[in-house]
């Protein structure tokens, strides 16, 4: 079978080769590539190591609307599962390991099976969307970044091979004590850490005060990227060069299967639609202002420097921050948070709180829904649903 059998473009970037030839730093989670013509090769492989997670077809029904699709509406799923399959293989098989057609490394294996599209996988977009339901998000509804980032909270809880917790910083403020608290075990071990960081960074548009900022995100260590997208599609941002950033994009159509040990040709082949060796790109001010800032922290040290290089570089440097960093919520804020720890859905009955890092500014709850709300007399072309 040939591995072009199983893709069905959605959106003209997929199949497009769009790295920058010219010289200029090119930043892919927290690495920087500074001559990116002699490194061009390095460069490709480092993204083609990356896990490309996409719409499928063909799986097992999920839920009451029995889909075995979600082309149309996965597509911020799929950047959950990529910034959390990072993760995962940061952690395992750290940051410079790379893929490779004959990979057959068992760890890597195990990560690829844990999102594949089966009710037994603990990351699978059958578990991330049945999970949405107890976020109040029918199967087949789209999700925000935040919304993503509070089911794959709960979903972790439930794998053991993993070992890893998220922590997602509402109302754009990092608190630490709430961090190592979670973190810190009795005998002093740390459980390795996701910190999620959901934000609006304007209504309709990117305030440009904040792009020296999202760019310093990528080049920090222990970046493992951002979920957000372009006004109604949701891709997941590795990195930037000069004024745009890199992304995977998630809106191609893949045949749904197992690849088991990579025994078969047909296992190998499925492999490598997991995989791309090009990023494409985006200006920053084209950029949706909802998003999320993803960090892994794998151990206390690397936590701690997080901090400080997120303390130093952006809290306390010349460039408007994105967040507040604080040893816990401010306490006046804590009634704000929704019972299910901040979905979208926060403060049905009253308002809602928007951190802007300049100004406290509040919205309405429709500011939380403008980027994932699918309304069912919508056209389709009104929302990310790709013919």
């Amino acid at each position: 079978m040939d591995y072009m059998e199983y893709l069905t473009y959605d959106s003209g970037d997929c199949d497009g080769d769009q790295l920058p030839t010219e010289n200029g730093p090119i930043f892919i989670l927290g690495k920087c590539y500074n001559n990116p013509k002699q490194e061009m090769e390095v460069i490709r492989k480092d993204i083609q190591s990356k896990i490309w997670c996409t719409y499928r077809k063909g799986f097992v029904p999920i839920g009451s609307p029995q889909l075995t699709s979600d082309k149309g509406w996965g597509c911020m799923l799929r950047c959950g599962q990529m910034v959390l399959a990072q993760a995962l293989i940061t952690l395992h098989l750290g940051r410079d390991w790379t893929w490779s057609r004959e990979t057959r490394d068992p760890t890597y294996l195990k990560i690829i099976e844990m999102f594949e599209d089966n009710r037994k996988s603990p990351f699978s977009i059958h578990q991330i969307a049945l999970m949405g339901n107890a976020e109040d998000k029918k199967v087949g509804e789209w999700f925000g970044p935040n919304t993503i980032a509070q089911v794959l909270k709960k979903l972790v809880k439930y794998d053991d091979w993993g070992t890893i917790e998220i922590h997602v910083a509402l109302d754009g403020v990092v608190a630490t004590e709430d961090i190592l608290e979670l973190c810190e075990q009795e005998n002093q071990m740390w459980k390795p850490m996701l910190l999620i960081i959901p934000l609006r960074l304007g209504l309709t548009d990117i305030n440009p005060i904040y792009f020296p900022a999202l760019k310093k995100c990528f080049e920090i260590p222990g970046n493992v990227g951002m979920i957000g997208g372009r006004p109604n599609q949701a891709l997941y941002f590795i990195g930037y060069v000069d004024n745009e950033a890199l992304y995977l994009d998630p809106h191609t159509s893949q045949r749904s299967g197992t690849i088991g040990s990579k025994s078969t040709e047909e296992e190998i082949e499925l492999d490598e639609t997991f995989h791309q060796t090009s990023a494409s790109r985006i200006e920053f001010k084209n950029m949706d202002p909802s998003l999320a800032v993803c960090f892994l922290c794998t151990n206390r040290k690397e936590f701690d420097l997080l901090i400080d290089t997120l303390q130093k570089e952006m809290i306390d440097s010349d460039i408007q921050p994105l967040f507040e960093i604080s040893k816990r919520r401010p306490q006046e804020w804590q009634s704000l948070s929704s019972s299910i720890d901040g979905s979208e859905n926060a403060g049905t009955t009253g308002e809602s709180l928007l951190c802007f890092p300049d100004a406290s500014i509040v919205f309405t709850d429709n500011c939380y829904e403008e980027f994932e709300k699918l309304e069912p007399n919508l056209s389709d072309d009104e929302f990310e649903i790709i013919v």
